[in-house]
């Protein structure tokens, strides 16, 4: 029986988005939140690595957040073309 009540202070942007995508897959934020703890308690910790980003990510998020050094290209054959894929 499910009882014990969970309460947590999120930003009114991300609760939006994340309802969104978990009532497109059909879960409740209950039920997401109960899948999440299971998970923890699975695999006895959080179920995906928790890092701080090295110093080339944080200048890269850094870099894309003000649009530098961002590609953009029409299509992805354009995209792979210029990877050479």
């Amino acid at each position: 029986m499910k009882s014990a009540m969970i309460r947590a202070r999120v930003e009114d942007k991300l609760k939006k988005d994340v309802e969104d995508i978990l009532y497109s897959l059909g879960i409740s934020p209950s039920e997401a939140i109960n899948i999440f703890y299971s998970q923890i308690r699975l695999n006895n910790g959080i179920p995906f690595d928790v890092k701080v980003p090295n110093y080339t990510t944080l200048k890269t998020f850094k870099n894309t957040d003000k649009n530098k050094g961002v590609k953009k290209f029409k299509n992805k054959a354009d995209l792979f073309q210029s990877l050479k894929l």
